[in-house]
């Protein structure tokens, strides 16, 4: 099959073609086996994200919508929605910005870093088991 469609339809090689497919079927794979993770454990791949991204500020322990947003390559409505459930959860509180007062800070709370301290081990525990199966065969 594959050599049909690059012979048609690719300047690729069909190695390289085949490598691309498995590329992006196991990166589906990965993709489901966290968004199971997540859901088991009431929260979302992109809430966690929100949330590691603002955790792994170095200089500052907040960020604003649009910082996580563009971080994230996250639309602005999906950003909004997604702020808002973790601020009712209470996993983020929001703050105004002193130099700018339109512009609000965006910070995880006790409860937030909470959940990430306890999702992190399980998070990294079920990449680490898929790599391995991915190893073995």
């Amino acid at each position: 099959m594959i050599e049909g469609y690059v012979d048609r339809f690719s300047p690729g090689s069909e190695a390289s073609i085949e490598q691309a497919l498995i590329m992006m079927r196991n990166a589906s794979v990965l993709v489901r086996r966290i968004d199971q993770y997540f859901a088991a454990n009431g929260l979302s791949q992109l809430r966690f994200l929100v949330m590691i991204v603002i955790d792994r500020e170095i200089d500052r322990n907040w960020l604003t919508q649009v910082e996580i947003a563009e971080k994230l390559d996250v639309s602005k409505p999906v950003m909004t929605r997604t702020v808002q459930t973790l601020l009712k959860a209470g996993f983020l509180k929001v703050e105004a910005d002193e130099r700018d007062r339109r512009s609000k800070r965006l910070s995880l709370t006790a409860d937030g870093e909470a959940v990430l301290v306890d999702l992190l081990p399980g998070y990294f525990a079920t990449i680490a088991e898929f790599m391995e199966s991915r190893n073995t065969h």
